[in-house]
């Protein structure tokens, strides 16, 4: 379904930093828990959430060897749609058995918003677990079950748990100091590539897409969450506190570099700097 046997597994692997010659392979590529664990961990950790093809105005392709080539070769990073299809693709090569679910963003408190985010649910020795390398900064870092609706689960600092609303709705929440945020509800209905393929086209061209016209980058650290909305810095930390930090336009390529690890080619780098600086 996820096109995994045209992904090449091994430049996969040592883009999130579990090739060979980087000493943080896993023992063994077969479909468990430990397996899933690591890669899931290693992939959120190596490739940042981002939309700038969106602002530049290009088109986000979701076959397989396009992800392969941004994603993986040119070392970019991409929004959900790009992110989780490249992660089922993976798994799916591995062994593993994956669908996809599509989720609406709970993040903006009481506003009902159209299903325009996509995770992945793997299913590992007749249980299922979420899987979602694309919700950015306040994204999980591994797996997380959804066998027991209501277990909170640790990773790390920070904490998560998944709660059932009425019709097998199910709805990821994250601790933020003393409460609970929802962050996204999806429901049982399987999503397949092709669904993707159609949110992905809204998300990227509608003009009420929160991600048209607007600079999106994203990393959810172990210590420290941050995002880069225009032109400002956030940094969430794990008891809720948040630190903001404006950025001048021709400090944003810099800024990519270091908070990120995301290198732009010079021309894509230019062409960002312009449009900061027109406020286009």
């Amino acid at each position: 379904m996820w096109s995994g046997e045209e992904l090449d597994l091994d430049a996969y692997l040592e883009r999130i930093g579990l090739g060979a010659g980087t000493g943080r392979a896993v023992r063994e590529l077969r479909p468990d828990l430990e397996t899933l664990y690591e890669v899931h961990r290693a992939h959120t950790a190596a490739i940042p959430f981002e939309s700038l093809d969106v602002l530049l105005g290009r088109p986000v392709e979701l076959e397989v060897k396009a992800l392969e080539d941004k994603l993986v070769r040119a070392r970019r990073g991409g929004y959900c749609y790009e992110q989780n299809s490249l992660l089922a693709a993976a798994l799916e090569r591995i062994g593993f058995e994956v669908s996809g679910r599509g989720a609406r963003n709970r993040t903006r408190g009481d506003s009902l918003l159209a299903v325009t985010h996509a995770v992945l649910v793997v299913t590992v020795d007749g249980e299922p677990w979420l899987c979602d390398a694309g919700f950015g900064y306040m994204g999980p870092r591994e797996p997380v079950p959804l066998a027991r609706p209501g277990t909170e689960v640790r990773q790390g600092p920070w904490t998560y748990a998944v709660h059932e609303e009425e019709e097998g709705v199910l709805v990821l929440r994250a601790r933020r100091g003393e409460g609970w945020w929802d962050l996204y509800a999806f429901s049982p209905q399987r999503y397949h590539p092709v669904d993707y393929v159609v949110l992905n086209h809204y998300s990227s061209t509608h003009p009420r897409s929160s991600f048209v016209g607007k600079t999106i980058v994203q990393l959810p650290g172990e210590a420290v969450r941050k995002t880069l909305v225009g032109s400002e810095l956030t940094r969430l930390f794990p008891d809720g506190r948040t630190e903001r930090e404006p950025v001048d336009p021709d400090r944003l390529p810099a800024l990519l570099d270091r908070e990120f690890g995301l290198r732009l080619p010079e021309r894509d780098a230019a062409e960002l700097v312009r449009i900061h600086r027109s406020g286009d």
